[in-house]
């Protein structure tokens, strides 16, 4: 009998599997203390929509308008000495009689300050249209006052700047081209996709 149970011993055990000791159960090791508990959730991951079509087209016709403002502005100042003359010329039918220190002084006024007042208005509105594509949606209310001086500085600048003959029509040219891409791109950033966009900022 004792042979017959050492056999089904040794069947219920499996080849290599090593037996039970004898003697007390060993302690199994205490589990790990549980986390306290979070008060704060982690930030939610901001999901960023992708820029419209509006806003792209938008962005890019108003980059074609500052540089058509740009080449007109090289251009004067490639060819001031000409300007400079013709503006002579009208500054003395404008104040006969002056002497010739201040008639040249009064040009040199009239020529780089018109070219500054230009190129100004053109930071400002390149300045907003930055912080439009950064999605605040206020800069774009800003960009319609300054489009508004823009052709108000033009149409001042355009006695001193736009030359008689085909070089003058140029200017105006460049200049009809200038105001109209801005325009245009200013419309767009009042689209409601792009409006949505900006909002989606906040």
């Amino acid at each position: 009998m004792a042979h017959e149970t050492d056999g089904e011993d040794r069947l219920r055990t499996p080849a290599g599997a090593a037996s039970p000791p004898d003697g007390p159960p060993t302690a199994q090791p205490a589990p790990p203390p549980r986390p306290g508990l979070s008060y704060s959730s982690p930030a939610p991951i901001v999901v960023v929509p992708p820029v419209p079509g509006s806003a792209r087209l938008a962005r890019n016709l108003w980059l074609f308008s500052f540089a058509a403002g740009l080449a007109v502005l090289a251009g004067s100042f490639l060819t001031r000495d000409s300007h400079l003359e013709r503006l002579r010329t009208v500054v003395q039918e404008m104040a006969p009689g002056g002497d010739d220190a201040a008639v040249t002084t009064a040009t040199d006024i009239v020529f780089w300050g018109s070219i500054g007042a230009m190129l100004l208005v053109m930071l400002l509105e390149a300045a907003m249209l930055g912080v439009v594509v950064g999605r605040q949606g206020w800069a774009r209310l800003a960009l319609v006052p300054l489009l508004a001086a823009h052709v108000l500085v033009m149409m001042v600048a355009a006695t001193f700047l736009v030359p008689p003959g085909d070089a003058g029509s140029y200017v105006v040219i460049l200049w009809g081209i200038e105001i109209l891409l801005a325009f245009i791109g200013l419309v767009l950033f009042f689209f409601p996709s792009v409006a949505a966009w900006l909002r989606s900022g906040r």
